[in-house]
């Protein structure tokens, strides 16, 4: 890929991976349109690795603390414990399913279209809903509570879903209101997307090439950058706007990737791993 490319996609890996706007959709319709090969999709995986960093920087104080607080803090052993859980679902189904989603999910840009659509739709409904809030503080969330969030955020697994949308939405629909929902999604993201990075180097280290760990470490410092400017900003928006420039934003994309799709194909013609 050209460094521009390289540099396009992890700005919008870094923007869009915490918003409730599917990250994964939008860099593989980017590079539907844009003509971009990556076989395995190999390199959308790996440079989340940028976005993990982010909230770490900008969370490493509270987390440090936590940390420091579980041998004698039973909230903090309980926070851990509930993030460690509603990650569980997720990684027994990508796990089992790796191949299935690399292979067919990523590959149907059709989808992911129709699913950015579909979940800014649900955005936009549940934004509206005058939902019963009993749960204001991510770090005291129940551990039934983040395992139902977390069975939910496997929905993300389609592509266009978004992690980050589906947690948040599901949050929200048991109870969180739009902060702690969001920022919840901010901890879940952390071992969900840790065990995806590790799996899927595991699984594509052997096809791997010079030049694609020069173009991960490019993006990967790219969606670090940007994702920082998210992760510091996003909580305080959310708090007094909500999410429906976000659901907007989601039909306007689904539905102009789906008429480009309808009028000029769909075809791919990059080649799939052996």
């Amino acid at each position: 890929m050209p460094i521009w490319e390289v540099i396009l996609l992890g700005l919008i890996e870094g923007l869009t991976e915490f918003l409730p706007v599917s990250s994964t959709g939008h860099l593989l319709l980017t590079e539907h349109f844009l003509g971009v090969c990556n076989p395995g999709k190999t390199f959308e995986v790996l440079i989340q690795l940028g976005a993990i960093l982010a909230i770490l920087s900008v969370y490493s104080v509270k987390l440090t603390r936590v940390a420091m607080a579980i041998p004698y803090d039973p909230s903090a052993r309980r926070f851990v414990f509930g993030v460690f859980l509603a990650f569980l679902p997720a990684a027994v189904i990508g796990v089992l399913a790796h191949g299935f989603i690399k292979s067919v999910l990523f590959e149907t840009p059709m989808l992911i279209a129709v699913m950015l659509i579909v979940g800014g739709v649900v955005l936009l409904a549940v934004d509206r809903m005058h939902l019963p809030v009993r749960y204001t503080n991510a770090m005291d969330f129940p551990l039934s509570l983040a395992f139902k969030i977390g069975v939910i955020q496997c929905f993300a697994m389609i592509p266009g879903v978004s992690r980050s949308g589906s947690t948040i939405v599901g949050a929200m629909l048991l109870g969180t209101d739009k902060r702690s929902a969001a920022e919840f999604s901010f901890f879940l993201a952390m071992p969900t997307m840790i065990g995806a990075f590790s799996y899927d180097l595991y699984k594509n280290w052997s096809v791997l090439q010079p030049s694609d760990v020069f173009n991960i470490v490019l993006g990967f410092i790219t969606a670090f950058i940007a994702a920082v400017f998210v992760v510091r900003h996003l909580l305080n928006y959310v708090n007094r706007h909500g999410f429906a420039l976000f659901g907007w934003w989601r039909i306007i994309v689904g539905g102009v990737a789906l008429g480009a799709m309808l009028v000029l194909g769909q075809s791919n013609d990059c080649p799939a791993l052996p």
